[in-house]
């Protein structure tokens, strides 16, 4: 039966009233709850409900969309919620945004009310005057007192449906500016359902099962993916600010975890340490993630004694793919086979079918008659964008893998114009927009190359305008790390004579560096100054 996310929440609340819900670790270092924080599902219907009363006293309601800058705070789920409840969208944003970045979000999204956390005021603040427009902004910390009255855009008038717009996510474009992508209602029940019900070593245990999340609350994965399935199974979410391989095994024993998220990023990390006490107090049955080397997997689980489950998602599909089932190819970048529900196919750049065994891009879709159910609703004013992405009938990711003759799929790179780093997707486009922009840029493309560390790294190759002689690599860094978030700086930066281009002035990426070059044997290394604050 096809539900709204508020009916959705009441009915398991009530079924899993006294339930561990939102968990929070101890860190008397964090800003927010530095004692740790705990509420179960009976205590947080109460303040999703208390909250709708003063968001709809105010007279926010259906149709309306909310932008929210609170971090990694429990309130950013409760509120959700409170704002699903009436129809109203909520439009996460990433606290590592720039001002300019924070702008476009506001006046692509048309928000009516901004929210922000008192340690992410000033970035909200600066980001409303960017945008130019009388924006009501609210500082909320741990509570939502009186909002100013809503603007003069009226909500809609019609009932709050499965279909109605709960969340717009931005994801990396591959044309520069993020896309907005909606999300409806039944899209973010279904995922919760999906991943609940994949079995095999993914095994949710109602009332038992404590996910540790250290990803993001901006992300669909931390607060749609693992939330809905939380949700649906009565489980625990437990959220520390950020991913710590110092504080991971401390606060997964603290916080009785019995599942875990990471990304690749991770694994060596957790790799590299000593061991250390609190290994032995972890009581993790299985954990969920993408993007472990293969040549790590199998050292990780043998080490720590459980097995990390690779899996496949993006934000526009609910369905995510995984190999959860043994015997698994933990030695290969496999991530799972198709299922009903969730069709794959492998096709040349001319939308044809490839042989198995052979790489191309990865196409899926529900089914032949309902190609688009469980996906996103659209991507933000972008119609264009939408359909050619949805071409053929089939949603096109942009990822290129290779399918055997067992239908398990492999991952092989990304089509995309795509850098992944440490977990987050960067849009070359983007970097090479904000640079083009540089007065003494005459010519840039930004490439990823590879990094031990993080997967990968931007990379910005620059051709400079004539009698530019006197600027430094780190001017265009620093150009760079002032209007994007500090992860999408240039870590190593290149300048170039020439940036060969086609006779159509296209960048011919494929030409710039040689079979076997190391693209960074002459380039300017800045991964070191890549921090937040």
């Amino acid at each position: 039966m096809t539900q709204t996310l508020l009916q959705f929440f009441e009915k398991r609340s009530q079924e899993f009233e006294k339930n561990d819900f939102l968990i929070i670790p101890r860190d008397e270092s964090r800003l927010y709850h530095p004692q740790g924080y705990q509420i179960n599902f009976g205590q947080a219907s109460q303040v999703v409900r208390d909250w709708m009363q003063v968001l709809d006293r105010a007279g926010y309601g259906h149709g309306h969309r909310v932008a929210v800058l609170l971090g990694n705070r429990p309130e950013m789920l409760l509120l959700k919620l409170a704002l699903s409840g009436l129809g109203i969208s909520w439009v996460p944003v990433n606290p590592d945004y720039r001002p300019e970045e924070v702008r476009y979000l506001l006046q692509d999204s048309g928000a009516v009310l901004a929210i922000a956390s008192p340690e992410l005021l000033t970035l909200m603040k600066a980001g409303i005057d960017l945008h130019g427009e009388d924006l009501p902004l609210v500082v909320m910390d741990t509570g939502l007192a009186d909002l100013p009255v809503a603007s003069r855009v009226a909500p809609l008038t019609g009932p709050v449906t499965p279909e109605s717009e709960s969340s717009l996510v931005y994801t990396s474009g591959t044309t520069g500016r993020p896309k907005g992508c909606v999300l409806s209602h039944d899209y973010e029940i279904s995922m919760g359902e999906w991943y609940a019900t994949r079995g095999g070593l993914i095994d949710f245990k109602s009332g038992k099962t404590r996910i540790y999340c250290p990803l993001p609350l901006f992300h669909v994965n931390a607060a749609i993916l693992c939330f809905m399935a939380v949700i649906e199974t009565g489980s625990a979410e437990i959220i520390p600010e950020r991913f710590r391989a110092s504080a991971w095994w401390r606060e997964l024993a603290q916080t009785k975890a019995t599942a875990a998220h990471y990304l690749g990023i991770v694994i060596p990390a957790l790799m590299n340490r000593e061991a250390e006490p609190y290994e032995k107090e972890c009581k993790i049955e299985w954990a969920v993630g993408a993007g472990v080397e293969p040549t790590l997997h199998r050292a990780f689980e043998e080490r720590f004694g459980f097995p990390l489950i690779e899996v496949w998602g993006m934000s526009e599909m609910c369905r995510m793919l995984a190999d959860c089932h043994e015997p698994r190819m933990i030695d290969t970048r496999a991530f799972g086979r198709p299922q009903p529900g969730l069709d794959v196919r492998v096709v040349d750049e001319n939308d044809n079918e490839v042989a198995r065994g052979v790489a191309g891009e990865m196409t899926i879709r529900y089914d032949a008659n309902t190609p688009r159910r469980g996906a996103f609703s659209e991507y933000l004013n972008l119609p264009e964008e939408t359909e050619k992405v949805w071409r053929g009938g089939w949603f096109h990711t942009g990822d290129t893998v290779m399918m055997d003759e067992t239908d398990m799929i492999f991952f092989v790179d990304r089509k995309k114009n795509i850098i992944r780093r440490s977990g987050e997707n960067i849009a070359a486009a983007e970097i090479e927009a904000c640079l083009q922009e540089h007065e003494a840029v005459e010519r840039v493309a930004v490439i990823a190359v590879e990094d031990a560390m993080r997967d990968e790294e931007v990379m910005a190759c620059v051709q400079l305008k004539s009698g530019s002689d006197t600027i430094e690599a780190k001017d265009l860094f620093e150009w760079c790390f002032k209007r994007l978030a500090y992860y999408k700086a240039p870590g190593w930066v290149q300048f170039m004579d020439d940036i060969p281009v086609t006779g159509t002035q296209k960048i011919q990426k494929h030409a710039m560096f040689g079979d076997g070059v190391d693209p960074t044997q002459d380039a300017v290394d800045f991964r070191n100054l890549k921090r937040r604050g």
